[in-house]
This record gives C-alpha cells, structure tokens and sequence, in this order.
C-alpha cells in the first residue's frame, strides 16, 4: 500500500504539492490525473525518496522508501524513461539491475520477453531507442525485482496505440496478482480504461478522486441522447412517462439514463437508430475542476 499523508512541498514561495492526502491499495491501479505542472512528479519524486517533502510524509507498506531494504525488490519505478545511461544497450542496463538487485541473470531475458524487445534491440545502445523502447525499457527494469508495488509517471508516452493497449493489459494483471500500481498520465482517457481509483490534481491540491461511477455521478444528473424514425412519436412516449425531452440537433435529448429511453422506446415501438449516454464525461469533470490550471482557455 502507498500511504501519502499531508503531503506539501513547496520550493521558496511557490507551492508544487499543497497538503494532499491518498491512499493506493494492493489489487488496484490508481491513476493520477493532472495537467502538467499540477504536481504529479513532484509528489511521485516524494515517493521514492528523490525530492524530501517539507511537510508530512510518504510510506509505502508503511516504511519510508529510504527505509526499505534492496527497495527495487518491493517497489518498482519508472519515473523518466529518458534518464537511462545512452551508452549502455538495453541488456546491459537490466542486467546491472539484476547485479544490484541479487537477481538471477535469467530475470533479464524473462523481462526483455515481456516487454516484446528483441534480442536485436537489447544489443542496441539505448541512445539509439525511440522514446516508446525506453519507455518499454523503464517497464522492465521497474518490473525486475517483481516488486509488490508500481510508481509510473507518465508510461504511456511514446508508446504507439497497440503499445498502450499491451500496457494497459500488463498493468491490470499484475494487480489483478495483488500488486498495487500507481499511474500518473495528464491522458485521462487511456487512464480511465484501466484505474479503478482516479485522482485528479490540480496547482497542487486534489480535486476529486474515487472510482469512474462516483466521479461521474459529480458532474450532474445523467441524461441521453436519442435519435429514432419518429422523433415526435418518441418525444410523446416519453412526455407521457413523465420525462421532459428537448431538441438535440437531429435527435432528442432527456434527462433519465439511456436504459430508461430505451424501456419507453420499446412499448411505445419507436425504432432508434442512435441511443447513447449525453451527460458529461470524465474528460468534462477533468477540465472544469482543472480549468484555472489549463493554458488553452474552456468554453
């Protein structure tokens, strides 16, 4: 378990990290959302013992990083895919891992496999990887020690569509193995498929966090857009049950959930050629608690 605690970090004046409190549970994938600059690295940085905090304190299974012994064999990190020595190949960086570690060297070739670098690419010098190999060169390092919790910032970048499925897939059975992952990504949509808690930081403070439902259920009541052979028809249906449909573009928007629209659409015969949920995503969430953060203006 990730245990942040009153967590501040403040450089002179400014304020990267402004008393926030989380907690990651094994068996879960949390995904830390913020635009750039909110102060995801830096709390991360907190984690594993590179930035000390100024006030409060972070423990993971409920030791201070610095207090873990042979800490790459409980927690693994990737915190900069690109802050990997650009002289050695890919090889030579997990095995020197596996050497601090106390690992056997077979560990290498199981990671290398993993993460789909081939035995050409582990040859290379990693001043020759694209951004996507160091990022599946940070994943096999942080997994090396196959430590019982994950701290990723930013993992996804880089990675081509079929990468960040693979990614996503990876990191989801090995908590469904009972590890605890920590994801930061400002990629909320690639988050939101995988964390099963979210938490969204803006300018240091937390604004929001929970499972997908409960923060949906924060953006106001659920509604639906429908669109059917006989608006008018529909739009009738669903007065007489009640509801109060309006006008949306070529279709109708009501404020009941789509199971609802599609129940009434049924008795009443209509045939719907689009049913689909029109309340506002966890996307919309994310920019209106974060606008005053945002460089490009929210309308």
């Amino acid at each position: 378990m990730i245990k942040v605690d009153s967590l501040t970090r403040t450089y002179g004046s400014y304020v990267a990290v402004d008393d926030i409190s989380f907690e990651c549970k094994p068996g879960t994938v949390t995904g830390f959302l913020g635009p750039n600059g909110a102060g995801k690295s830096t709390t991360m940085r907190v984690m594993v013992g590179l930035t000390p905090p100024t006030h409060g304190q972070v423990t993971i299974g409920g030791r201070h990083y610095i207090d873990i012994p042979n800490p790459g064999r409980y927690v693994g990190v990737l915190l900069d895919a690109s802050a990997q020595h650009a002289g050695r190949s890919g090889r030579e960086t997990l095995m020197l891992g596996a050497i601090a570690m106390g690992l056997p060297t077979s560990r290498v070739d199981e990671m290398l496999q993993l993460v789909s670098l081939t035995p050409a690419e582990a040859k290379r010098r990693v001043g020759n990887y694209s951004l996507g190999m160091k990022q599946r060169l940070g994943i096999a390092h942080a997994l090396l020690g196959d430590p019982q919790v994950l701290i990723l910032d930013e993992p996804a970048n880089g990675l081509d569509p079929a990468g960040i499925r693979w990614m996503r897939g990876l990191l989801k059975a090995y908590a469904d193995r009972g590890g605890t992952v920590l994801l930061s990504s400002h990629l909320l949509h690639e988050v939101e498929q995988i964390a099963d808690e979210m938490i969204l930081i803006g300018r240091g403070k937390i604004v929001a966090q929970g499972d997908r439902q409960s923060l949906l259920a924060q953006s106001g009541p659920e509604s639906t857009l429908v669109t059917s052979l006989d608006n008018a028809a529909l739009a009738n249906a669903l007065s007489a049950k009640g509801y109060h449909p309006v006008p949306a573009g070529d279709g109708i928007r009501v404020d009941c959930a789509p199971v609802e629209v599609g129940r009434v659409a049924l008795e009443a015969g209509s045939v719907l050629s689009d049913l689909r949920s029109g309340s506002a995503g966890l996307e919309d969430l994310f920019l209106e608690l974060t606008s005053d953060t945002q460089r490009e203006g929210i309308n």
